[in-house]
């Protein structure tokens, strides 16, 4: 199993994108799933469904992160370096979706009670958000 089916797996069982992305590629750091699990939470939905960035994209960010970010205070080019992948990975996934937040994405306004129904209902977070996840994940397997 891919990275990538691993995290649509992980989606289609319930969990955020955000979580999906993250414990698909952050695994084998030395971090337990559930930890990396609890991580992703906030993020699903656009951000505690708010519809801003969407999970795929936050669970990417972090997923860097855990990869390549700083853990000394002197360590500038730890930091640079982060910052320059992260760049790479968003502007990949923007050019690939035309968005990053999950309102443009979703076509839903997924930051009001009736917007996440009306996502819902049309089936839309079913069909379009594994893609996302996928995406995601591709993209961050050429740069990590």
């Amino acid at each position: 199993m891919t990275l990538a089916d691993e995290a649509v797996a992980l989606f289609k069982e319930g969990y955020s994108c955000s979580q999906a992305v993250l414990a698909a590629c952050g695994g084998g750091r030395g971090i337990p799933r559930e930890t990396l699990l609890k991580l992703g939470t906030g993020f699903g939905g656009g951000m505690a469904r708010m519809g801003l960035t969407c999970g795929a994209v936050t669970g990417g960010i972090l997923a860097l992160g855990l990869a390549h970010g700083k853990i000394y205070a002197s360590d500038d080019e730890a930091r640079e370096m982060t910052y320059a992948l992260i760049q790479k990975f968003m502007v990949q996934f923007n050019r690939r979706h035309g968005a990053m937040d999950c309102c443009t994405l979703l076509g839903y306004d997924l930051g009001t009670p009736e917007g996440r129904l009306e996502a819902k209902h049309s089936g839309r977070v079913d069909v379009f958000c594994p893609t996302l996840v996928r995406s995601a994940v591709d993209i961050l397997e050429g740069l990590i």
